[in-house]
């Protein structure tokens, strides 16, 4: 294999395993923060400052500005976040991305095997899923360095290669074509921590001289200054479908790192000059990487700094460039909270998966009120509408089972967010079921119409009645879901009770009214049949209940 050839698969292979150890770091490291995450997105709501920080936390815990960003146009898109909440989470992640490139910084060449065989060995031996993950973080921390020295292994012979030795100095000394050749980086490799690796890499390789850098702090800075830019691609292709508040959120991102490029573009001696000040000293070829590493961090925390003072001017612009439209009805068929984008965020996903289950439940209590409405009146005009938000209720509750399979099949949940996910699978489960028997009993009144079947005014309250309990406990059973502590478990519980008795008693009361001849024997079956259907959804408000009894609130899976 000729030179060049090992140098591009040298390149391709070393970006390849610096790629896979970055995300698999990511990812060890959100199971092994587990519901520290939810900690940290609790952050979210509270103000612009506490945004930033958790914004830059939450990307230092995930090693992604660009999942952090995706996870914010979910939430904003969502509802469950404000537009200027989101864009301030946006100025945290670009801090917390810094974080990378710092680690990156370290020279721990003679270390790196002896970091993964540690890392491997934790992760075989470990029996709790928590040191598993620490262990596979230690590995796939090995892996980032690895893919970084293979990087910078076959980039040696490139410094005494004339012809690129000159499209360098080129690049160097032009500005606005490093800003170019950054941008376009970052749109190929989808991620500008990688590109900033290979950028430390390459900056870090020695000129002619054998002593200073062959690109130099003041040709680094331009280059990246395009790596923040390129990678504003990701959180415009995540809001491709979304809200326009989501949009807008991309846009801020978009915004916050040109408006950064065009103002630093104009210093970059002097930035440079700054950046070497502040930094270690010695000799540039073993100092460059760690002051491409502050010049970003110094980078984003100015560009912070000065947007989060004008975060109002920032939502101006954003609700300018993309003004609200007119109103589009919204199918009550499909999900308006969940994001598949951030599925791989499972502590994200699950607050989105909770909110989609109160909505599916208000939806059921609509339909449970109307079955009562119908019992009462014998009004069939009502029926067909009733019989369309069921079809609406079913279609949901399978999209939002297909999400949560989704999350299982992710594997990037732990253990407890796994156990959780089953809690809320039980209980939309119950709820799809209150809905579904609802309009069954709505069909057994419409059957009783259509027959002219004669229940006489004591058997229909009795069932008005009952239904009005089973109202009562389903709407209870909700509040308990929400952290509602007024709702006393034990009592809702009981009432199944109450149903039970209510039952038998209506039982005997109709096998009496036959014998009497108030009504016709025939019509038991029809009877019994509505008689079973309160008795299951009696069940499923039991069943919700229970759940609640054991501490599984839907509030805790909010952010709040």
């Amino acid at each position: 294999m000729n030179e060049k050839l090992q140098i591009i698969f040298g390149l391709l292979g070393g970006l390849a395993v610096f790629i896979y150890g970055m995300n698999m770091m990511s990812e060890c490291l959100q199971k092994a923060a587990g519901e520290k995450m939810k900690s940290i997105l609790a952050l979210l709501t509270k103000n612009p400052v506490l945004g930033v920080i958790a914004g830059a936390l939450t990307t230092a815990v995930l090693q992604s500005s660009s999942a952090t960003t995706v996870m914010a146009i979910g939430f904003v898109s969502a509802g469950l976040m404000s537009l200027p909440q989101a864009i301030s989470i946006i100025f945290g992640a670009n801090i917390g991305t810094t974080m990378t490139a710092q680690i990156i910084a370290f020279k721990i060449s003679d270390y790196i095997y002896i970091i993964i065989f540690i890392g491997f060995i934790i992760s075989f031996i470990a029996k709790s899923e928590k040191v598993k993950s620490i262990g596979q973080t230690i590995f796939a921390f090995g892996l980032l360095f690895l893919g970084i020295e293979t990087m910078g292994d076959v980039m040696k012979p490139l410094a005494s290669s004339p012809v690129f030795t000159d499209l360098i100095e080129r690049v160097a000394h032009i500005p606005v074509l490093g800003v170019f050749v950054g941008t376009l980086m970052t749109l190929v490799v989808q991620s500008s921590s990688a590109t900033i690796a290979v950028l430390q890499n390459f900056a870090s390789q020695p000129g002619p001289d054998g002593v200073t850098s062959m690109l130099g702090l003041a040709g680094a800075i331009p280059i990246l200054l395009g790596d923040n830019i390129g990678t504003t691609i990701t959180a415009l292709l995540a809001s491709i479908g979304q809200t326009k508040d989501a949009k807008r959120t991309a846009v801020a991102h978009c915004i916050f790192n040109i408006s950064g490029c065009l103002l630093f573009i104009w210093f970059v001696k002097p930035f440079a000059l700054l950046i070497q000040h502040i930094s270690p000293k010695g000799p540039e070829i073993e100092v460059i990487s760690r002051q491409i590493a502050n010049a970003h961090t110094l980078f984003n925390i100015t560009m912070t700094l000065i947007w989060v003072c004008l975060i109002n001017v920032m939502v101006k612009i954003v609700m300018t460039l993309i003004p609200d439209g007119k109103a589009v009805d919204m199918d009550p068929a499909k999900p308006v909270f969940l994001d598949d984008k951030i599925i791989s965020q499972p502590a994200a996903a699950l607050q989105l998966v909770a909110k989609e289950i109160l909505r599916v439940s208000e939806m059921v209590k609509v339909v449970v009120a109307d079955t009562i409405t119908i019992v009462k009146t014998e009004d069939m005009n009502e029926l067909e509408p009733l019989q369309e938000k069921g079809v609406q209720i079913k279609k949901l509750t399978d999209q939002i089972t297909e999400y949560l399979a989704s999350l299982f099949s992710a594997g990037t949940m732990t253990e407890q967010q796994a156990a959780q996910t089953a809690s809320l699978m039980y209980i939309l489960s119950d709820v799809e079921r209150m809905g579904t028997l609802s309009v069954e009993v709505a069909k057994c009144v419409r059957e009783k119409v259509d027959n002219r079947y004669k229940y006489t005014p004591e058997a229909m309250d009795e069932l008005h009645k009952s239904l009005k309990t089973l109202e009562k406990m389903f709407n209870d059973s909700l509040k308990a879901l929400q952290g509602d502590e007024s709702v006393q478990i034990e009592k809702l519980i009981k009432r199944k009770d109450k149903i039970m008795d209510l039952d038998l008693k209506m039982r005997k009361a109709h096998v009496q009214r036959v014998n009497k001849g108030k009504c016709k024997a025939s019509l038991t079956a029809p009877f019994t049949n509505i008689l079973h259907l309160i008795d299951r959804m009696g069940n499923s408000c039991v069943n919700l209940a229970d759940v609640a009894s054991n501490e599984i609130s839907l509030n805790y899976f909010m952010v709040n």
